[in-house]
């Protein structure tokens, strides 16, 4: 594995503007206007040497290709000088296909299910949704053994939230995102439960009392 790295060294280094780093990852989205333009972006990424020991996860779209970078070991899921090369070869590809990034498009989505005793549903959780625990994180985290969907942190807690349940979600956004998503949540209805570790994350809540955090990595490392 290569050095690791804090999100904000990421984010610190030279050649990465394209890619913000939200929840796990750096994430990048480029817009191609064609699934088949898309396509030969990713083949082209495909062509790059080093993929087999360190590859991106691509998710493929008529409107455009996102690329994540994440580093996965035993003892660390995040970010290493590895992940910033290879975001600097793609966004090369990106270029010699005439592509540009959209980092307003990149979002993560964490789901947390809250329990007294989180050992006691964990495994219910891992059964129905066909997960495996985070290899550096077994006892708080399920991820989707393919990296598809969204990833599950269990949080313990000593009583139930008021006016809601015991599951919220977390959206992962760029910090240049979130005070317009936050303002454009509360415009619809919702209402602010929490700013006090804000820029880390909001906790916002709709008329029910369901909850949802805005989050960013700033100010977390």
């Amino acid at each position: 594995m290569s050095e690791r790295i804090t999100a904000r060294q990421f984010g610190d280094e030279d050649g990465v503007d394209d890619w913000p780093v939200i929840g796990d990852g750096a994430c990048a989205f480029f817009r191609t206007g064609s699934f088949a333009a898309g396509a030969r972006f990713v083949a082209a990424i495909g062509e790059l040497s080093g993929l087999d020991a360190h590859g991106p996860d691509i998710d493929l779209r008529p409107d455009g290709v996102t690329v994540r970078l994440v580093t996965i070991a035993d003892d660390y899921y995040g970010m290493t000088q590895g992940d910033v090369e290879l975001a600097r070869r793609i966004s090369a590809v990106a270029r010699d296909h005439g592509l540009q990034a959209d980092p307003s498009a990149v979002q993560n989505l964490l789901i947390v299910p809250g329990a007294a005793d989180t050992a006691q549903v964990m495994p219910f959780w891992r059964a129905v949704l066909g997960y495996e625990p985070r290899r550096d994180s077994p006892d708080e985290d399920l991820v989707d053994p393919h990296n598809r969907w969204p990833a599950f942190w269990f949080e313990r807690m000593k009583e139930p939230r008021q006016g809601g349940g015991a599951i919220h979600i977390a959206v992962w956004l760029p910090y240049e995102q979130a005070e317009a998503r936050v303002a454009a949540a509360l415009a619809a209805g919702g209402h602010l439960v929490r700013d006090e570790f804000a820029p880390a994350w909001w906790t916002l809540a709709d008329a029910a009392g369901n909850e949802a955090d805005i989050a960013t990595v700033k100010t977390r490392d």
